[in-house]
């Protein structure tokens, strides 16, 4: 089996193939973003504008912007610093129950890591197998990714545009141990079907 791909190492595949499915190496794209005007921290202003105006590819799209941002100072943030932000101001309460979710994914087995995103934390097997954000009117959103069969649970319903979530499902923000354990037969058969 394949270990899952660090988001690094996938954009220096993505950069390393540029010059080939573009035309232009990286280096040339982040000078070009440079000389466009636009401001390099804005990664959704500068993908558009790499599609809309140069019809650039989307994982291409994303490794110029990454890089033209790195090159004006931008720094990732880490995963923990990825989910402050997520659970900043009225979602704070909801932090402990983000935890203690990412926490049981993550014991399905030590081929399992968390990501840090803007809009969610994935939970990666091979790939994404379970994404934790706050969720609407106060309650934690779990989404699953379900392959093949999706499990028998009053809870879940089709996820509708959410990380690769096939299913989702709300907790509120008073569960207690017992609600977030009732999901590990969930995350074991969207484990089981990310490997």
């Amino acid at each position: 089996m394949m270990a899952p791909m660090e988001p690094a190492d996938m954009m220096a595949a993505v950069s390393s193939s540029l010059a080939e499915r573009t035309g232009r190496p990286l280096e040339e794209w982040v000078r070009l973003v440079r000389e466009s005007g636009l401001d390099p921290l804005q990664q959704n202003e500068v993908r558009r504008w790499l599609k809309d105006v140069h019809g650039v590819p989307q994982n291409s799209q994303w490794a110029i912007a990454d890089a033209a941002a790195r090159d004006a100072g931008w720094v990732e943030p880490t995963v923990e610093e990825y989910a402050d932000a997520l659970y900043a101001g009225s979602k704070a309460s909801l932090r402990p129950l983000h935890d203690a979710v990412v926490a049981l994914a993550l014991a399905q087995g030590e081929d399992t890591s968390v990501q840090g995103r803007g809009g969610y934390a994935p939970v990666v097997r091979r790939t994404q197998f379970v994404a934790v954000a706050p969720g609407p009117r106060g309650t934690l959103r779990v989404g699953f990714r379900f392959r093949d069969a999706v499990p028998e649970d009053e809870r879940l319903s089709p996820a509708k545009g959410f990380a690769q979530a096939t299913h989702w499902l709300h907790l509120e923000a008073d569960a207690d141990d017992n609600d977030v354990r009732s999901l590990e037969p969930l995350l074991e058969v969207a484990y089981a079907q990310n490997g």
